[in-house]
């Protein structure tokens, strides 16, 4: 019974037809994702052949570290758009926005009024560190939402300071928070704990949206493990959540 409930699915079938990939770092040379413009090429054919057609992409806006900028990423973005009708691959759709990392410089962004580039109306895709978050993270929570902007939190089930105080997720959702899974945290990609973490997120029906956060080959090789009838029954929710996003 056990091997049927967990029979696999062709990734092409896995996805729904308009699925959208909202968390990737497909831009090229801008951050630790795609090293250059053809490696963006490959890895969007690789995953169109997995049937993900439709992106809204996020390079990193981190400190000194990666110092994007609208400006930056609309260029990038139009150069990978060119490419994509360079080669005849019209059949696939990208657009940009960024992750932001909620530090004292996207706090400036925010007080100063500087654009944000969102995924969609007023979503903005922020992350924190994965072992200390800012000491004034719900201050920024705040801030963003007197701003008007809804924050999707990317991968929680990665942020190992929360591992053991369950109750800081649903106070997150409290103060407006949406979550976003990492599908490869269906499996052991990112450790046990991680897995674990959001298997209960999900139990909890605590996600709104799924993301692969894709940046190289080995992410999207990860994908063909994650596509059974067990993960799909698990997520079906969100992935469709995913494939009606821009309505």
């Amino acid at each position: 019974m056990f091997f049927f409930k967990n029979k696999a699915i062709p990734l092409n079938e896995f996805f729904p037809e308009r699925f959208i990939d909202i968390h990737s770092h497909l831009l090229p040379g801008i951050d630790d994702g795609a090293k250059d413009l053809d490696n963006s090429i490959e890895l969007i054919q690789k995953m169109a052949s997995y049937g993900i057609k439709n992106f809204i992409t996020t390079p990193h806006i981190l400190g000194d570290l990666y110092p994007n900028t609208p400006e930056i990423i609309r260029a990038k973005l139009k150069e990978v758009r060119d490419e994509l009708k360079n080669r005849n691959l019209t059949d696939i759709s990208i657009d940009a926005a960024a992750e932001y990392m909620m530090d004292e410089q996207f706090s400036i962004l925010l007080k100063e009024d500087r654009e944000i580039l969102t995924l969609k109306d007023n979503l903005v895709l922020v992350e924190m560190s994965y072992f200390s978050p800012p000491n004034n993270l719900f201050d920024i929570l705040f801030q963003l939402g007197l701003k008007e902007y809804k924050p999707v939190l990317a991968h929680p089930e990665r942020y190992v300071s929360y591992h053991n105080n369950f109750r800081i997720f649903q106070k997150l959702k409290n103060a407006g928070c949406l979550f976003q899974l990492n599908l490869l945290s269906l499996t052991e990609n990112y450790g046990k704990g991680v897995q674990k973490t959001a298997e209960r997120l999900l139990k909890e029906n605590l996600y709104d949206f799924v993301g692969t956060d894709t940046h190289h080959f080995n992410h999207i090789k990860g994908l063909q493990k994650i596509s059974t009838q067990k993960n799909l029954k698990k997520i079906e929710t969100l992935l469709n959540n995913n494939a009606n996003f821009l309505k």
